[in-house]
């Protein structure tokens, strides 16, 4: 029962935190935006004092029940072991811990964090390489369905559905979600849980704390009768059956050892109680403890249901009029990048993002994408080929997990000066087509642009574009609605840290 409990609400977390980065109209984070918040990482770098507590005393009194329900990438081994496994229902050996790979690779992840570099260390985190995963490879697949469904419906005059564009966002972060897929599915395909138990810095932690956990999978010495048969199904090859013990800070407490013994002589219990010799003890107090579990279990998931609903997005024209090709915009060489509104600066973005590309899987104007800079590697940052940052617009602030982008409402937003517009003479179009345009004024929504006469005297020459930058407040609207091609002749250039004006 034990098990049955752990794998229908692990289901449920790994289905909805994947929603999350799926989700591409961002209303499912409303229900179940908590569930990135509560992941380890996430809440260490957000200062969530209460989340982390909570997440320490459930491993000390629970043991690592976190990397086998709440944690997206442990789910997903399990998944890739289980079809990994195939028909083989006895997989697994014993192996010793590698302490020293474990502890070093802790050692050099706090170092990067400390040293601010935490685009390098999220590389091999739990949640962050899991979200790459989902951003980079499932969720195309999940918009081309998506459009899939939009075609048909179209048809039966049924709008239900609206096509969304699929789009490489970043390339190196592209090979990187793919190259982490690769390897931890490989692992876990042959071995289950080795990433867990031999990277992973969180499971490094956690195994620390569950060392002394209060309730355990224990082996009764006096019943065992060194069959094996819960060492080869123990995925995180903890259980030393010659010495009948469990390496607690490796075990997952997954359950799966439990059922598969036949002498009743492995238990998930309290450790540190006394151990009663009476045969009749150890097969009643499972049950109580099970049906305790199933109460907590359904309470659970009374929580865990909701239905996404679907949010209309303008399509991206790519023709003029339906008969000459528009050519794309390029994005200019900005000597400072773009930081979202919310994140304050870009020192504040570096130290606090996970990389972990919810806030650009939710994106709603295609702003976001993932830095190819060393120093920001993969965190998210903003250019307007396809799109500017519109003020009412606050997604990429009410999904980050880790503090990175503080929430912000619609009218602090209005205030925030990201960048400012610069204006590039050689590029527009009054000066270059002999054309009056004023495309960059009419769509500031600050002010900030005002047109005035090309000839300083002559007053009816054709007028070009003169930027306040104390109203500029960098969202981009000008360079992106520039008629001018490929490059605008209006862009905006980061600021290091953000101000309200």
């Amino acid at each position: 029962m034990l098990q049955k409990i752990r794998q229908v609400i692990a289901f449920l977390f790994f289905c909805i935190v994947t929603l999350l980065f799926l989700d591409f109209t961002g209303t499912l984070h409303a229900w179940f935006g908590w569930m990135a918040k509560i992941q380890f990482l996430p809440a260490v770098l957000a200062l969530n004092v209460g989340v982390v507590l909570l997440l320490i005393v459930l491993t000390f009194v629970c043991g690592r029940i976190y990397c086998s329900v709440i944690c997206p990438l442990g789910v997903f081994q399990d998944i890739v072991a289980r079809i990994g496994r195939g028909k083989k229902k006895l997989p697994y050996t014993y192996s010793k811990a590698k302490n020293v790979l474990r502890y070093s690779v802790l050692v050099v992840f706090l170092a990067l964090m400390a040293g601010g570099l935490t685009s390098i260390a999220a590389l091999i985190a739990p949640y962050s390489a899991y979200g790459r995963i989902a951003n980079n490879l499932f969720a195309p697949v999940y918009q081309w369905g998506n459009n899939l469904l939009a075609y048909f419906a179209e048809r039966a005059d049924s709008y239900a559905f609206y096509e969304t564009e699929v789009w490489l966002k970043s390339l190196p972060t592209f090979l990187i979600a793919l190259l982490t897929f690769i390897i931890i599915g490989v692992l876990a395909w042959r071995n289950g849980r080795t990433y867990c138990n031999t990277v992973c810095p969180v499971g490094t932690v956690l195994g620390v704390i569950s060392k002394f956990s209060l309730f355990r999978i224990e082996i009764d010495k006096e019943k065992c009768r060194k069959c094996n048969l819960c060492a080869r199904r123990c995925k995180a090859a903890c259980i030393d059956i010659p010495n009948a013990a469990v390496d607690h800070s490796r075990c997952v407490t997954c359950f799966d050892c439990l059922k598969q013994c036949k002498h009743d002589a492995i238990h998930y219990r309290f450790a540190y109680g006394k151990k009663e010799a009476a045969p009749s003890q150890p097969t009643s107090q499972p049950k109580d403890k099970g049906r305790r579990e199933v109460l907590a279990g359904s309470l659970l998931l009374l929580a865990s249901a909701a239905k996404a609903q679907a949010v209309k997005k303008a399509e991206i024209v790519k023709l003029d009029g339906g008969l000459a090709d528009i050519i794309d915009k390029q994005a200019p060489k900005r000597q400072t990048p773009i930081t979202p509104p919310g994140s304050q600066s870009a020192r504040n973005m570096q130290q606090h993002c996970t990389a972990c590309q919810l806030c650009v899987s939710v994106c709603p104007n295609e702003v976001l994408r993932p830095s190819s800079s060393l120093d920001t590697f993969m965190q998210p940052t903003a250019s307007y080929e396809r799109g500017y940052c519109r003020p009412e617009c606050t997604k990429c602030s009410e999904v980050c997990p880790t503090g990175a982008i503080h929430l912000i409402d619609k009218a602090e937003k209005s205030a925030i000066q990201i960048g400012h517009a610069v204006w590039v003479k050689e590029r527009c179009i009054p000066l270059t087509d002999g054309q009056a345009c004023g495309n960059c004024a009419r769509h500031c929504p600050t002010g900030a642009i005002t047109m005035i006469p090309s000839d300083p005297s002559d007053s009816e020459s054709l007028k070009i574009p003169a930027v306040d930058t104390e109203k500029c407040i960098g969202c981009g609207a000008c360079e992106n609605l520039c008629p001018a091609r490929p490059l605008s002749a209006i862009y905006v250039e980061g600021h290091e840290v953000h101000r309200i004006i």
